[in-house]
This record gives structure tokens, C-alpha cells and sequence, in this order.
């Protein structure tokens, strides 16, 4: 074990405030960066007050400066739905590479090793399936979601650029398809749209045909792979995900019926650049962390549910 204190970079984030809750549990002090911007404080608010815990709204796109020793930085800002990234263009990509930049330039001066969460979506829509690390994928440049993808790809390069030139101790995992408590309810992506439809009545709007595949990882198998990486000596690319695979139809077919919903499922357009396709090769996860999913989806979801249901009361006008 480094000094048992860490960073996180969004960690007021769906998946960075598990990860704070994660290191804490395990004895690692956490100083959370966050501009706010697509995270929200009500994430880390039963952390405020612990006096192993301390949250500062930074930019990291600007220096950053954090006193005191380190053992590990991690660094998961960014806008990750791509409602929010299609908002926030030019914001994601500042953050996947300044952000990235400035968040690797602090791992290096505290001589602490640096974890960056990349994405599935570097693999794009994938021509090779299930997707191994050693793919380089199938991405679109200029296309809507390019921002995203392409920001990620320039932190892994970046990342890798470090290690070699520098001699920084990285790690680079790519998170697929992450869902769970704390994700919000207009965030965008299928999980959380389909449960606010059903638990509100509505339609569930699956887009194009409803073929399309993701495999989805409960949040707290996700962070028990994150932080298998980061005790590892491995750099990665590291695929952290769930081999269950699952097309958006049928997806939304489970929730309704976990939900006991009356909703119906109505088809929309399909976005550009939609992947056709998602499941990664977790072998290597699998032989050097010795990681795989715990959580079954029905499971995951059950609980995913009782969240959003007591989040849609609380959030509702008296």
C-alpha cells in the first residue's frame, strides 16, 4: 500500500462518490476535486464532516494544488452521459486532456500512483466482439460523440506518455456501462431514463429497434475492479465490466416488469454513432486481479430501483 490518503477527480460524480465511500471503507483518506458542473454536492453530503474526508470545488483544467502527502490519484472527471457531453463539448475535451494533464502532473509531484477511469467508448462501435484490450477500436472523430470518445483516448495517451517518458506509475481502466444508486434521474443514459419512465408511468423509449446490446456492471463491482487496479502493479488498459450482455429491449422489458409499471415501450430514433454492440473480454481481469462481477442484474437493478423511487418523492413539488 502507498500512503493510505487518495484524490478523486469528480468525486461528487455518480461513480466518484462510490469510489470515495469505497476508500474510506477501506482506511484511505479522500480529497475530492469537483467543479460541480455535472456532479452535485447532495452525492458526498453523509461524507461532509468526517474529518478523513475534505471536498474542493476546483476546475481541473486550472493547476492544482492539493498539500500533504498522496498515495494515489484518481482521476474521473468528465462528463460521462452523453446528454451532458453533447452539452458540454468543448468542457469534455478540455477535461480529458488539460484536466488529464494537470491531474497526472499532481500524481507526479506527490510521487503517487495515478488510475485513470476510461471508457468502453474508445472501442466506438466495436467491429470485434466481445471487445479485449488489445483492440483499438472503431471510433468516429468528428461524430456527436467524438467528444467523449475521443477525450478518453487522448487521456489514455496521454496516461501512457507519462509512464513511458516519465517514468509515472499509471494504471488506465476502461469502465463499461456502470449503473446504481446516485445516478441522476434526467442523466440521459438508458438505466436511469427507462427507470424514471416507469416508476413515473411513462412510455419507455427504447431507440431504433431495440437490438442494441450493453453489458451492465452494478457501480459497486465497478469500484471493487477500480480499486483492484489500483493496488496492482499492472498499467492497464484494464476492461472492468459485466460479460452479461443484454439488448435495450429487453432491458427495458426487466425494469418494467421489476418495477410492477403499467408503462408501455415505444420506439424513438436511434442516435448517430450509437454502438450496435458492447461487451468486454474480462479475462485479463479476470488472471491479474483476480476480479469479476459479484451482483447479478436483477439484484443490482432491485436496488437501483428502491433508490430512484425514494429520489422521484423526495424531488416531487408539494
Amino acid at each position: 500500500m502507498r500512503h493510505p490518503r487518495a484524490v478523486v477527480t469528480g468525486g461528487s460524480g455518480f461513480l466518484g462518490s462510490h469510489l470515495c465511500e469505497a476508500l474510506l471503507a477501506r482506511g484511505i483518506s479522500v480529497v475530492c476535486l469537483d467543479n460541480l458542473l455535472t456532479g452535485t454536492s447532495r452525492n458526498i453530503a453523509h461524507l461532509t464532516g468526517r474529518r478523513d474526508f475534505r471536498f474542493l470545488k476546483r476546475d481541473l483544467t486550472d493547476p492544482v494544488h492539493v498539500p500533504g502527502e498522496v498515495g494515489y490519484v484518481f482521476h474521473l472527471a468528465s462528463a460521462a452521459s452523453p446528454a451532458d457531453y453533447l452539452r458540454l463539448p468543448i468542457q469534455t475535451l478540455e477535461v480529458g486532456s488539460q484536466g488529464t494533464r494537470n491531474a497526472l502532473e499532481l500524481a507526479e509531484g506527490k510521487n503517487a500512483r495515478f488510475v485513470l477511469a476510461s471508457t468502453s467508448e474508445v472501442y466506438g462501435d466495436p467491429l470485434v466482439h466481445p471487445q479485449p484490450e488489445s483492440y483499438w477500436g472503431n471510433v468516429n472523430p468528428v461524430g456527436p460523440r467524438s467528444v467523449y470518445d475521443e477525450a478518453k483516448r487522448f487521456g489514455e495517451a496521454l496516461t501512457s506518455a507519462f509512464r513511458h517518458a516519465r517514468g509515472l506509475d499509471t494504471g488506465i481502466v476502461r469502465i463499461f456501462n456502470s449503473y446504481g444508486p446516485r445516478m441522476r434521474p434526467d442523466d440521459g443514459r438508458a438505466i436511469p431514463t427507462f427507470l424514471r419512465q416507469a416508476l413515473t408511468g411513462e412510455d419507455l423509449t427504447v431507440t431504433g429497434d431495440g437490438s442494441q446490446t450493453r453489458s451492465i456492471c452494478h457501480v459497486d463491482d465497478t469500484v471493487r475492479g477500480i480499486l483492484a487496479l489500483a493496488t496492482a502493479d499492472h498499467p492497464g488498459p484494464m476492461n472492468i465490466g459485466s460479460p452479461y450482455e443484454i439488448s435495450m429491449a429487453d432491458l427495458a422489458q426487466l425494469i418494467i416488469d421489476l418495477t410492477g409499471s403499467r408503462s408501455r415501450i415505444r420506439f424513438v430514433d436511434r442516435p448517430a454513432d450509437d454502438p450496435r454492440v458492447r461487451r468486454p473480454d474480462t479475462r485479463l481481469a479476470e488472471d491479474v486481479l483476480d476480479w469479476r462481477p459479484r451482483i447479478t442484474v436483477e439484484n443490482g437493478l432491485r436496488g437501483t430501483i428502491e433508490w430512484f423511487a425514494r429520489e422521484l418523492v423526495t424531488a416531487r413539488p408539494a
